[in-house]
């Protein structure tokens, strides 16, 4: 499982180590990463641990600024324009747009025995764009979003041009 995001922290809560060529911060939980300042200044390799950490500390905050004066806008592909391409060179699909417009399916899977239908394994079948991707192929695809969060709002076929209203509640227990 990836690390959270590295956080403001204190002195305290972080080990600070020095190469011939670089710094690197630990936090001591191990629930967070590293960070490692590669190729340093000879004037980082001088800095106290606490002129280290506030150095560190006044990126993470510079950083929170940028994305607070710059929010994320999602681009959606228009209808009618194709929504992912294909890449020859790596046989994957990826995505142009930072929406996708798509419908589920499930079919057997391929190995499946003709006798054994009834006991055919379940496997999503992904259609964009008129075209079925294997749970493989629209694994690969979601790949070049390594790194990036998702959120999935499923909603009915003929509604999939539009965003749903959003409620935000513990469902309701149907059963």
């Amino acid at each position: 499982m990836r690390k959270p995001r590295p956080i403001v922290t204190y002195l305290q809560e972080i080990i600070v180590t020095r190469g011939n060529d670089c710094v690197s911060i630990d936090y001591k939980d191990p629930a967070y990463g590293s960070t490692t300042f590669r190729p340093v200044s000879p004037e980082l390799l001088e800095m106290t641990d606490a002129e280290i950490m506030n150095f560190y500390n006044d990126m993470l905050r510079a950083e929170s600024k940028r994305v607070a004066e710059n929010p994320y806008v999602a681009t959606e592909v228009p209808l009618g324009s194709p929504q992912i391409e294909h890449h020859p060179q790596s046989d994957q699909w990826s995505p142009r747009g930072n929406v996708l417009r798509c419908l589920i399916d499930d079919s057997p899977s391929q190995d499946m025995d003709d006798e054994r239908e009834q006991d055919w394994v379940r496997e999503p079948v992904i259609e964009v764009d008129g075209r079925e991707l294997s749970w493989n192929e629209f694994g690969k695809m979601i790949c070049t979003y390594a790194g990036w969060g998702m959120r999935i709002e499923f909603v009915p076929e003929e509604e999939i041009h539009r965003r749903p209203k959003l409620a935000v509640r513990e469902p309701e227990n149907n059963s």
